[in-house]
């Protein structure tokens, strides 16, 4: 097999049937020997029931919960490694994608051009075709510091906020990068084997940072392959919590910089992030003050800003 594909869903049946039709439609234009396997985390809009009816040809995963996009990647992940033969590559895809037509060969080919790139992603962009940053620098204190004082558009798209130049896109060459957008990753089975499966203490949000950095450690390249072009609609399924998801993203952070920065850093993230949450929680209040949001709103997002300063 050329290529193992495996898609988490949750609760986002339309998205997920779209995602598919057009994977099945690029795997038509391309001699790619490929499977896809959906895993549905315990969706209650009957996306499990409209893959049975629509895509008998994938291979559908029940996991009986809500196992996070971590979780659910890696029961894909299982089910891959128990074939009696592995595919050369893994494509992790989120539900809220649509592939371009020649957007998986491009990245099979480089991934068999290049042995040592142990992961490529994409170049991504809006549904409304808008260019989307889909490769970034692995986080620091000057992104944690632009996250709650974006100062100008030059600065948040620039290096200082971990993207890279649009020039490198339009390009249209592959280059170097720290991780891609979790929205799109081809891994080498061979280095998937090596680096181990997708951390679970990430229910969501930085499993994939964490994951570039084990495959970097380990020796293997992490690429963008910009000819590989796919359509991301963003955070469709993330926004049914939108007050759970922001907290699940500090959590997620924090334990990121646990894992693999020093105390000083720590120390630092910490500080930028509760005097950034004191700032912004004021703008709720005014906001609150002056009728913009109601009373039901600014208590959520004042009750998620005050549990993610007592992380």
């Amino acid at each position: 097999m050329d290529l193992a594909i495996v898609i988490v869903s949750y609760n986002v049946r339309e998205l997920t049937r779209g995602c598919l039709a057009s994977l099945y439609a690029a795997l038509e234009e391309e001699p790619l020997a490929a499977h896809v396997w959906v895993v549905d985390n315990a969706s209650a809009d009957d996306s499990a029931g409209m893959v049975r009816e629509a895509f008998p040809q994938a291979t559908l995963l029940e996991s009986g919960g809500n196992l996070g996009f971590a979780g659910g990647a890696n029961l894909g992940l299982r089910a891959i490694g128990a074939l009696d033969e592995a595919p050369r590559h893994v494509l992790l895809l989120n539900p809220d994608t649509i592939v371009a037509p020649d957007a998986l060969g491009h990245l099979v080919r480089f991934m068999d051009e290049h042995p040592r790139a142990g992961l490529a992603g994409a170049r991504l962009a809006y549904g409304d075709g808008a260019f989307q940053h889909g490769a970034f620098r692995f986080p620091t204190l000057a992104m944690l510091f632009l996250d709650f004082w974006p100062l100008n558009h030059r600065l948040t798209n620039s290096f200082l906020n971990g993207r890279y130049p649009r020039r490198l896109y339009e390009a249209d060459e592959p280059f170097a990068i720290d991780h891609p957008l979790g929205a799109a990753m081809m891994a080498r089975w061979e280095a998937v084997q090596e680096v181990g499966p997708l951390e679970t203490d990430y229910f969501m949000y930085c499993e994939e940072i964490d994951w570039c950095l084990r495959f970097q450690r380990a020796g293997w390249g992490i690429y963008c392959v910009p000819r590989a072009r796919i359509t991301h609609l963003e955070g469709q399924s993330t926004r049914q919590f939108r007050d759970e998801m922001f907290v699940a993203l500090w959590r997620s952070r924090f334990m990121l910089f646990e894992r693999y920065y020093s105390p000083a850093y720590r120390f630092l993230a910490r500080r930028i992030v509760r005097a950034g949450m004191r700032r912004d929680a004021q703008r709720v209040r005014r906001r609150l003050a002056l009728g913009e949001i109601g009373d039901e709103e600014a208590r959520r997002r004042l009750d998620a800003m005050q549990r993610v300063m007592e992380m």
